[in-house]
């Protein structure tokens, strides 16, 4: 199924696991070369700058072969408009096909096409269908998949949780005002299924060519878990979907357990991330509660923004500082030590510009109690006397 050498596609993992493994100070700046010289890889852009860069000449490249084709017969493409996006949709998946064969591989070239391709399929299937979502749906959730199993692009990875969670709201939709009653509840069942799923595939996963796409769709069931629970949201989408007016005194539909799990599911998520040491959660989950705590206030504005703010900074900074003096020490655990892989430099320089900014001094090393002897050369040598 995958169009790329697996030999090579292996490869380009290797070489960015040594890159990593360089940045963490295992092995050295020879040692990376070295592997780097010897692995034959695929042509892949790791800088994102340069990759954007890439990938808007792969648009400007696209539309323009699209474009090209537009002026060859104007009249006849105004007459079969519908059909000259299918054509731009081949061009797209052809070009990908033929960037793959040429050993593009996250080069940024490649996702434009990759993209596009998808995007005029969309607009294509949508005039032909007048605009009907779950058509649309559906089968940008079946190429995007074949494309994602062909192509292993992150980002058709991301295309493909989009669209199934967009096909099964079309389908909720189908059924009336019951669907959309119930819309909440079914996303949380359906992003659950999503997590618990790309969990086992990971934990039984074993070529690394599809890992990333799987650590993508198990965060994005977690994303999507507290999203279909958050009051606000709910509430939002009561009033677009169901058209339901909240009078002043009163609430939505079930309110209590909305406004639980707006505050519990975060603070379940940060306990599970710490447990777990799951970064990727723990990120989740903090973002998550700084949301919560936003959609209270965007309803109930107890106090002015600028006081909440201030209160709000000075709870982070007493919390941050009382953890960091309970876990400087730790080895093991949860601690505040940089592990192998963290940018030692930039926590030090960090550290030195908080310190200078509080005019903390450097901690000092006690002195030993130990007397050394004399001795002329260099460390505590013992005197020529008995």
């Amino acid at each position: 199924m995958i169009v790329y050498d697996k030999t090579e596609l292996e490869n380009v993992f290797l070489v960015e696991q040594a890159h990593f493994l360089e940045s963490a100070g295992f092995i050295s700046k020879e040692q990376s070369d070295l592997i780097t010289k010897k692995l034959t890889t695929l042509k892949s852009q790791n800088n994102i700058l340069i990759r954007a860069g890439f990938f808007l000449l792969g648009c400007f490249l696209y539309s323009s072969i699209c474009g090209f084709i537009s002026l060859i017969s104007p009249e006849s493409i105004i007459e079969n408009y519908k059909v000259v996006f299918y054509v731009y949709a081949l061009i797209g998946f052809a070009g990908t096909e033929l960037l793959a064969r040429q050993k593009y591989y996250g080069h940024g070239l490649d996702d434009a096409f990759a993209l596009g391709a998808q995007l005029t399929l969309a607009i294509a299937v949508g005039l032909s269908t007048e605009g009907n979502g779950l058509p649309i749906a559906l089968i940008i959730t079946i190429t995007s998949l074949l494309c994602y199993l062909r192509y292993v692009h992150v980002s058709l990875a991301l295309l493909f949780c989009l669209a199934t969670t967009a096909s099964l709201v079309y389908t909720l939709f189908e059924f009336g005002t019951t669907g959309k009653t119930i819309l909440s509840f079914v996303t949380m069942l359906f992003s659950a299924g999503i997590y618990f799923f790309s969990k086992i595939i990971l934990q039984n996963l074993k070529s690394p060519y599809y890992h990333k796409g799987i650590l993508l769709a198990n965060s994005f069931g977690i994303v999507l878990f507290y999203l279909s629970g958050n009051y606000l949201v709910v509430r939002e989408l009561s009033v677009a979907l169901l058209g339901v007016e909240v009078a002043p005194n009163s609430d939505i539909s079930f309110a209590l357990f909305f406004y639980a799990f707006t505050f519990i599911v975060p603070i379940g998520y940060l306990v599970y991330s710490l447990i777990k040491k799951d970064r990727p959660m723990l990120w989740i989950g903090s973002l998550a509660l700084a949301f919560s705590i936003y959609t209270i206030r965007f309803y109930y504005a107890v106090l002015p923004l600028e006081t909440f703010l201030t209160i709000a900074g000075l709870v982070l900074f007493a919390f941050t500082y009382f953890a960091i003096k309970k876990l400087k020490h730790k080895e093991t655990g949860i601690t505040f030590c940089p592990d192998s892989f963290t940018n030692v430099n930039a926590l030090m320089n960090a550290e030195a510009l908080i310190a200078s900014q509080l005019g903390l001094k450097p901690e000092t090393i006690q002195k030993s109690n130990m007397e050394f002897g004399g001795g002329d050369f260099s460390g505590g040598g013992s005197g020529g006397e008995f």
